[in-house]
């Protein structure tokens, strides 16, 4: 006991929460703690296998540990704790707080020890003539005997009360915060050991037809808790781990781990797992954990090859257990639960109501089982907010009315949860422990699945060999108006007016209040670093007093003044090392305030205003060994730098939760597919699998090269079928990325090619005896068969990843082709399509989805006659996210974007050039709520509004983006790009060449026109003569 430290300050708060309660009590009738006026709470000897009652529950309660041959007594006023010299040195943590405590030393001598016991029953008879006592106390030894006798002589008036209640409701029930964190953690320890420990061991001993006692399996299961290496990699079924700070030392057994099957059940797990072998049928699993003294429980039970009737009374169980949980809230009388569930099992099921357990749980915290709390038909206790149950719903010993054996003619069903009481639903601590049957049920008896045929096409013998729908409506593809519609424009526009007055509204609204610095650029905080803890942990090399690199610690160690001194790379800005004769010089710079370190020039430190040192300088005549320390710090640097980096790379990065497999059937699957980002090594296509909650693609190379992707971390699932594309498509966007390989992705996607290139027909026979077309048509024909087939398999596919995704809102989207325009969002030049909720480029990488309802406005850039390309900019809601650029549009898609903008409800302006993004972003993180009020983004508007009366306005604006600044964008933007396109490059140069032939107006080159008339004709011909030179070069 030699590490005892008691918390003082939650001593005294739950003291005084339980004073306050009983006091409360007192004023309202004593109907609680039924009129005691001091109560005594006795601990004996402990014995080698512990109980845990009420008497050790308080101890743990108030103290946090158990202290034997201890006697409490409370009153309203003062707590008097009699104890050994020993342990008294503990209690001294606890005195001098708002509540009174008095601590009597028991010593050797029996005289003085009796006189302490007798001012003890003083106390109680000063208090009242009722002491509340626990009445089904057991706890034994001399120093009980001796109590009792004592007491038995003193207090012949004092009447004993009961008070295992008022305990239970006034210090036990209802539990803090840190008792439901020890209640959480406690009951994860329960999940893991049963899934997927258990269920894995099971499983394999099914799979393999083994032979095993429940005795030896209950055995493994208990001998796990004592593995530390496990506990720290084990994942529980949502893919967590265990908290950062669990411990499994303070991990103690309550209940089992009971195993049984074949039969003989016991579902108040009074019995321990016996030696009969495991039978494959009805299996029961039950086991239950303390952790830092709270409790938790957790039953399942697994069903091998069930029958019908198994199978209904199983998901009958699993509505009474929800129906019961859906029950359980604050202010419900208990007994209302219990009779609730009852009837529903009267109403569905009078069969199993003969079955049903005489009660549906009990209280569980400190005490594995709180007697006074058991949820059954009579109890009258209310639930409160904070209180803790162990919930059981079972059927026992139900007849199987189609037995296997002569070990499944009786069985049982039961199914336990650790929960906590809420105002609304109920928190399941054990909830992550599947309860379904889908995942509880195996089967091994394999049925094969009788598929229908699929039938065979009937062929139209009036349809010839060119299908009908090939014959097109327009003779060009270029037939389409391009002509603005007036009466549109004069539509849109007013109803961009009432957008952008919204969106002002809104953002006035949203940033009421200055936000300087808030939503703008983020604050940098002072990261603390340490190289070592303790000086011991000094690399041995120090002793030579010379200057050491310690890659480990990524820590220089310098001699300064004789001492060894270490400085992490971190405060390090460079090292140099110069020569001057003989000597060599190395100098190190330190980082500190004032002193420019590139862009990021506001490096953070915790004091700014203290002494820092600038630099430091040592000579030697060992040029070669300063020159390759200068290179290794040097490296160093390089390397924390890119670490950081990595690490600022990986922020947003999610580890998802575990993939929950579909074990006791074959999941729907797609074959045959390929994944965008390519998976590492060879490309070969793979299989994509609907789990109970996500996806998983699975390569045929290797186990572990698979994807999970979890239905709760896509936003949004794009079915594209192969009209006019050479694959199909299904994509999805996620919510949050995930790591691929040692890349980070938002975007998933499974694609098949349309077009069948595998093989080679010039050299059938069926050519030597056809002549014309035939052949090609038919071809034909069956190219447009086989797409339409893949486009049905793919959107099927894709509508059941929609349906088993249905919980976590996931709906099939599907692009509008009719409504798309070319753009380059990238380098590439591809066709963007909207849909229902986004704007989409799915076909080549690097994909675009941009969602509808994230963009804040929408501005056209370059839009002015003679141009034949315009570009498009998305400006989102969170003003931190660069806006998307979509470059060289065909203006004759003009019209058509900004009708999907208006049609889409977002706010669009345009202008004649390019602004620089940049600087309008950090002008508008800056202070948003000031930007707003200076009109927000209604300058946008104004200069397209201005756009023909602005010629006396020649200055440059400040959101104007330079030449220079266009051209070091874009080649910035080619060396960054991982994907070549020369099809953009192109088309970027014809619409240069455009620009340069068609960027004056009418009325300039009417004026230029006069003037050369003016000149004189040979002029002319000399000029026209010299250009036709040039264009001939």
């Amino acid at each position: 006991m030699a590490d005892i430290k008691i918390d003082s300050k939650a001593f005294q708060e739950r003291l005084s929460h339980f004073v306050s309660a009983w006091k409360a009590d007192k004023r309202s009738g004593d109907a609680l703690f039924t009129g005691a006026s001091s109560i005594v709470i006795l601990m004996g000897k402990v014995d080698e296998e512990p109980e845990f009652h009420k008497n050790n529950a308080m101890h743990f309660w108030l103290l946090g540990y158990e202290f034997p041959t201890t006697l409490m007594l409370f009153t309203l006023d003062t707590l008097y704790i009699l104890t050994t010299q020993k342990k008294a040195k503990y209690l001294d943590q606890i005195k001098g707080g708002r509540f009174p405590v008095e601590v009597l030393v028991r010593g050797k001598d029996a005289a003085e020890n009796e006189k302490l016991f007798v001012k003890i029953t003083d106390a109680i008879k000063a208090a009242g003539k009722k002491v509340g006592v626990l009445t089904k106390d057991t706890s034994k030894g001399p120093f009980v005997d001796e109590w009792k006798k004592v007491f038995a002589d003193n207090c012949k008036d004092v009447e004993e009360v009961d008070i295992a209640q008022a305990l239970s409701a006034g210090a036990f029930s209802v539990k803090d915060e840190a008792e439901l964190r020890a209640m959480r953690t406690s009951s994860k320890a329960c999940v893991a050991l049963l899934t997927p420990y258990f269920l894995d061991e099971m499983s394999n001993i099914l799979d393999q037809d083994k032979k095993i006692k429940h005795s030896q399996l209950a055995d493994k299961v208990f001998n796990k808790l004592e593995d530390a290496k496990w506990w720290k990699t084990v994942e529980l079924p949502n893919r967590q781990k265990m908290p950062a700070d669990f411990d499994p030392e303070q991990l103690d057994w309550i209940l089992g781990p009971i195993v049984q099957s074949g039969g003989k059940f016991d579902l108040k797990w009074q019995s321990d797992s016996d030696d009969q072998p495991l039978h494959p049928g009805i299996i029961i699993a039950a086991m239950g954990l303390r952790y830092k003294s709270y409790c938790s429980q957790i039953a399942r039970t697994f069903m091998v090859d069930p029958n019908k009737s198994q199978e209904s009374n199983y998901k009958f169980l699993l509505a009474v257990h929800n129906l019961i949980l859906k029950e359980i809230r604050d202010g419900v009388v208990v007994k209302d639960v219990y009779n609730k569930a009852y009837n529903l099992i009267k109403a569905k099921k009078p069969e199993l109501e003969k079955h049903f357990l005489k009660n549906v749980g009990y209280g569980i915290g400190l005490e594995n089982k709180d007697s006074t709390l058991v949820l059954s038909g009579k109890n009258t206790r209310t639930l409160r907010d904070g209180m803790t149950l162990c919930i059981t719903t079972g059927f026992s010993d139900i007849q199987n009315a189609d037995p296997q054996d002569k070990n499944s003619k009786v069985y049982s069903l039961v199914l336990t949860d650790t929960i906590r009481v809420t105002a609304n639903e109920v928190v399941i601590f054990t909830g992550d422990a599947p309860v379904d049957a889908d995942a509880t049920s195996f089967f091994f008896k394999d049925e094969e699945e009788t598929q229908p045929t699929p039938k065979k096409e009937k062929r139209d013998a009036r349809v010839g060999a060119v299908a009908t729908k090939n014959i097109t409506s327009t003779r060009l593809r270029s037939e389409r108006n391009t002509a603005p519609d007036e009466d549109a424009e004069k539509r849109r526009r007013e109803h961009q007016k009432e957008l952008a007055a919204k969106k002002q509204k809104e953002g006035l609204a949203k940033y009421a209040e200055s936000t300087a610095d808030k939503n703008g650029v983020e604050v940098k905080k002072f990261k603390r670093f340490e190289s070592y803890k303790r000086d011991n942990q000094f690399p041995p090399k120090i002793r030579d007093m010379g200057i050491v690199i310690d890659q480990k610690n990524a820590t220089i160690i310098l001699p300064v003044m004789g001492r060894p001194v270490p400085f992490h790379i971190n405060t390090i800005k460079n090292a140099s090392k110069s020569d001057e004769g003989e000597w060599s010089f190395l100098r190190i710079n330190f980082l500190s305030p004032g002193q420019g370190v590139g862009r990021k020039d506001e490096q953070p430190f915790e004091d700014a205003s203290a002494h820092f040192v600038r630099s430091l300088t040592f000579r030697s005549m060992d040029g070669d060994r300063y020159a390759d320390i200068a290179n290794q710090i040097s490296n160093l640097k390089r390397e924390a730098v890119k670490k950081e980096q990595e690490k600022k790379d990986m922020e947003d990065v999610v580890e998802q939760d575990k993939l929950i497999e579909i074990r006791n059937r074959r999941p729907a699957m797609l074959d045959n597919v390929f994944i965008r980002p390519a998976m590492e090594g060879k490309r070969v296509p793979g299989k994509v699998e609907i789990h109970q909650n996500g996806i998983r693609y699975q390569s045929p190379l290797s186990t572990t090269q698979r994807v999970d992707v979890l239905f709760s971390n896509v936003r949004h699932l794009f079915f594209q079928p192969c009209q006019n594309e050479l694959i199909v498509i299904i994509h999805m966007h996620l919510k949050d990325p995930i790591m691929f390989g040692k890349k980070k992705t938002k975007d998933v996607q499974f694609y098949r090619e349309a077009t069948d290139i595998q093989f080679d027909e010039t050299g059938n026979r069926k050519r030597k005896y056809r002549y014309g077309d035939e052949d090609e048509f038919e071809a034909e024909q069956e190219e447009r068969r086989r797409r339409a087939e893949l486009d049905r398999l793919f959107k099927s596919f894709a509508e059941k990843i929609a349906e088993a995704g249905r919980n976590e809102g996931i709906e099939v989207d599907m692009p509008l082709r009719e409504i798309g325009f070319n753009g380059v969002p990238n380098r590439s030049n591809v066709y963007i399509q909207p849909t229902t909720e986004c704007l989409i480029q799915i076909t080549e990488p690097p994909f675009m989805v941009i969602t509808l309802e994230d963009i804040e406005i929408a501005h056209l850039e370059r839009v002015q006659f003679g141009l034949k390309n315009f570009d498009l900019v998305f400006v989102f809601k969170d003003f931190s996210r660069p806006p998307a650029h979509i470059n060289t549009i065909p203006v004759e898609s003009l019209e058509d974007v900004k009708e999907f903008l208006d049609s889409s409800d977002i706010a669009y302006s345009e202008g004649p050039l390019n602004l620089n993004w940049s600087v309008i972003m950090k002008t508008v993180t800056a202070n948003p709520h000031q930007f707003f009020l200076d009109g927000g983004w209604g300058f946008l508007q104004n200069d397209s509004d201005d756009e023909d009366g602005s010629e006396e306005e020649e200055e440059e604006s400040m959101f104007e983006i330079s030449e220079s600044e266009l051209e070091e964008a874009s080649e910035s933007s080619e060396e960054d790009s991982d994907y070549d396109s020369n099809a953009s490059a192109e088309a970027s140069d014809e619409a240069d060449l455009s620009e340069e032939e068609e960027g004056e107006d009418w009325d300039e080159l009417e004026r230029k026109a006069k003037k050369r008339d003016r000149e004189s004709g040979l002029d002319e011909e000399d000029a026209r003569a010299s250009k036709k030179k040039q264009r001939k070069r």
